[in-house]
């Protein structure tokens, strides 16, 4: 429902009472969902603008140039209501829309990442809603050929009752002939073509706008859509087809608020007159308001000339997809709807597209305890419960779900990035964020989300050419989470400054909350990053190498893995200096490393199982701090000679070989099997399987 100040606003604007298909359009469309009327001002202080960047934010999805003659379209997208209350069929459509986006920019869609956040794996209800949302989105992407590349999982008890489903997906297309979302010209056609229209799916975009209620898997199903993957992938090859002709003059997706919410946007730079009453249906008996708002999926709407119309609609059908001409561009900057000969919306374009007015929103700092208690248990003990947690342990239970494979391009999936051929060079993908890191400091864990994803490129030699995110947090109605959302948002844009990598679009989910759980999540600026770099594999250092750590050392235990698990507390990682991404590239690109991997989460004892299980390590300092801080800003590499690491920070810490991980710290020593680091890091696929 529309607030009783914004109905006010409206009616006193428009000096008459709405109908009921005007009053649907602006609970929707003045959503927080489709209007960010509560971030519009902070999503302005990003840096947006590069070389590069041919579309920033704004449209479907943003156009970034990759070479010459070859261009990324790159979107990012959440589906986390849906995803709680139907998690198979809410994943599945987060897939399809995102990929919508991709496809109206006129690019094929080629790569996938999926950013996941979910409640404690040991909770019932958890496993039920990872097992369906990994299914949702596998099952779909298959279906419809495009390989999910690249993901992050993290576990924590604040997603118990409002899981975080992010998708990022991209595509390719020719420089010159991308596509965009505003019509051209007055007099055109709207052409709606793909799946018919029924009444799932309806209020998605005011259902994404608020929090979580206890009834919500029953009381909420009917606003979550319903995909249809194969209806997809001839919807695909249907609008390329259509972009080829270069006839289509404007092109949008069907995605939050329908068909109101894509015709209106998309004819925000002139005015349009729908005839709802043409849309092809689904069900019968449908009235305007549900002809309008629906959500069904796998529909585009493109504008073209009236003598173009009809080679479209071939096009629609030599793919067995229906299509409507459904309405026309006026001049007039009104937004009018009519059903059956009766105007049923007339209204002020401006108003209803981008006319919501500004909220002057509470902001309280809050403040962290960073007393550390140092953990119970011995250092062997404490190391297999790091690699045990399921935000370090192997994820191949997700990723066996998903096809990798299709389309040919993937080179190297292996931990770090994702690397995918393009031309004569690689593509290189990476995601995510630290949730608990951001809870504690949010402007500095906030920009090491940035570089941490940097980070991960630089581990293949990249270099970032631009960032999407998704910024998922509480109600901002709370004064403490429009803090951390304003210091989240100022502190990613500060590091993207500092890399020269500019922000070029992405989404905002809030009220993340849950009334069933009685909880909030945790700050959630996913992002999700796209570079450019030499084409090579992610690869383990050989016996005999030496390992060492690049970087500043610190004790940064708060917000860690170990601090999840003992609750030692702690100090949280300072924002990293990003200085030493160029300086790592550049040893990558020479081959000055057998082996790399940036030390995140889990500090160097994940890094180390990860990229060198068989090794003999002697660390200095307190042993808890070496092995589990989780200190931004850091590598483990392996060389063949230490002069390779001539004018980097770094220390010797052991060499590859022997069998287990055999870690000398002070007079502490702990000696790591193989079968012992193998079970630890199965603890997904084991609580899943079985």
């Amino acid at each position: 429902m529309l607030s009783a100040e914004d109905l006010a606003f409206i009616t006193r604007t428009l000096g008459r009472d709405l109908t009921d298909v005007e009053a649907a359009c602006f609970e929707n469309l003045w959503s927080e969902h489709c209007s960010y009327r509560s971030t519009r001002a902070l999503l302005k202080t990003l840096p947006t603008e590069g070389e590069n960047v041919l579309l920033g934010p704004g449209d479907d999805a943003a156009i970034v140039r990759f070479s010459d003659t070859l261009a990324l379209a790159v979107g990012m997208e959440s589906h986390n209501h849906p995803s709680y209350v139907d998690p198979y069929d809410g994943a599945a459509t987060g897939v399809g829309g995102i990929v919508r986006d991709v496809i109206s920019m006129g690019a094929r869609p080629i790569a996938l990442m999926d950013p996941l956040y979910f409640g404690a794996l040991a909770e019932e209800k958890t496993r039920y809603l990872f097992e369906h949302v990994v299914a949702g989105i596998g099952d779909y992407g298959n279906c419809i050929g495009v390989p999910v590349v690249r993901g992050e999982t993290v576990f924590d008890p604040s997603y118990g009752g409002n899981p975080l489903v992010n998708v990022v997906c991209v595509g390719v297309v020719d420089p010159e002939r991308y596509l965009t979302a505003r019509v051209k010209r007055p007099g055109s056609r709207f052409v709606l073509f793909g799946s018919a229209t029924g009444r799932d799916g309806l209020g998605g975009a005011s259902f994404a706008s608020r929090d979580l209620a206890e009834d919500s898997e029953a009381a909420d199903r009917p606003s979550v859509q319903i995909g249809d993957p194969f209806t997809e992938k001839l919807l695909i090859e249907a609008t390329l087809e259509m972009a080829a002709t270069g006839t289509l003059l404007s092109c949008r997706d069907l995605g939050a608020a329908g068909l109101a919410g894509a015709s209106s946007e998309m004819a925000s730079t002139f005015g349009a007159r729908i005839a709802a009453d043409r849309v092809h249906l689904r069900e019968s008996g449908m009235n305007p308001v549900e002809i309008m708002l629906a959500e069904s999926q796998e529909r585009m709407l493109v504008e073209v000339l009236p003598d173009d119309v009809a080679a479209i609609g071939a096009i629609a059908e030599k793919y067995d997809l229906r299509w409507s001409e459904i309405g026309e561009v006026i001049a007039e900057p009104r937004y009018i709807v009519e059903y059956n000969g009766e105007v049923v919306c007339d209204l002020p374009i401006d108003l209803l597209v981008g006319g919501t007015p500004g909220c002057a929103l509470e902001k309280q700092a809050k403040e962290y305890d960073a007393t550390y208690t140092p953990p119970a248990g011995d250092l062997k003990a404490l190391a297999l419960a790091v690699l045990s947690h399921p935000d370090i342990a192997s994820k191949r239970w997700i990723t066996e779900q998903y096809d990798h494979d299709v389309q040919v391009r993937s080179v190297s999936l292996s931990h770090d990035a994702a690397v995918l051929r393009l031309e004569d060079a690689a593509l290189v993908l990476s995601c995510g964020c630290n949730p608990r890191h951001i809870a504690l400091l949010p402007h500095a864990n906030a920009a090491n989300a940035v570089y941490e994803n940097a980070a991960n490129l630089a581990c293949l030699g990249a270099e970032p050419l631009a960032i999407v995110n998704c910024l998922n947090f509480a109600s901002p109605l709370h004064p403490e989470v429009f803090w951390e959302m304003e210091q989240a948002v100022l502190g990613l844009g500060d590091m993207a400054r500092a890399l020269a990598t500019p922000v070029v679009g992405g989404n905002v989910s809030l009220y993340n909350e849950s009334d069933e759980y009685g909880t909030e999540i945790r700050p959630t600026p996913s992002i999700g990053m796209v570079g450019k770099g030499p084409l090579c594999r992610w690869t383990r250092p050989a016996a005999g190498d030496l390992l060492a750590v690049v970087g500043a050392e610190g004790a940064h235990l708060g917000g860690s893995v170990l601090d999840a698990l003992t609750g030692c507390g702690g100090e949280a990682p300072p924002m990293a200096d990003p200085s030493i991404l160029s300086l790592i590239r550049e040893r990558v690109r020479g081959g000055a490393f057998t082996g790399i991997t940036d030390i995140s989460r889990g500090g160097l004892c994940a890094a180390l199982a990860k990229l060198a299980p068989d090794a003999e390590v002697t660390l200095e300092g307190d042993a808890v701090t070496a092995l589990f801080s989780e200190t931004c800003g850091r590598f483990l590499v392996g060389v063949t000679d230490e002069s390779a690491l001539a004018g980097l920070p770094a220390r010797i810490i052991g060499r590859v070989g022997g069998e287990g991980l055999r870690i000398t710290a002070g007079a502490e020593g702990v000696t790591l099997s193989p079968e012992e680091i193998e079970f630890s890091l199965s603890s997904i696929t084991r609580q899943m399987r079985f």
